[in-house]
């Protein structure tokens, strides 16, 4: 499990993670990305605050991405039923 030592957001960090150092950076930049637009739009906000609406947002992103794997799999399960007993 590769070793990371990173600085997010002004923040060292020091973690073993299964992940590749390629998704890691793709990870930093997305959490970088977004607390840069989120502290764009509300500057006044203390950085915790805007962390907190971070990971707010962040999870909300994840819910709606499993709501709509979900419903993709239902209706995978539905065409497959569909092909495996056709209505003759």
């Amino acid at each position: 499990m590769p070793g990371y030592n990173l600085n997010v957001l002004g923040l060292e960090l020091s973690f073993s993670a299964d992940v590749s150092p390629e998704r890691m950076h793709d990870t930093v930049s997305l959490i970088e990305e977004r607390f840069s637009e989120l502290k764009g739009q509300a500057s006044h906000l203390s950085k915790e605050r805007l962390l907190i609406y971070l990971a707010l947002s962040l999870a909300d992103d994840y819910l709606q991405d499993k709501d709509k794997l979900t419903e993709l799999e239902n209706t995978l399960h539905q065409l497959v039923s569909q092909i495996d007993s056709p209505e003759e």
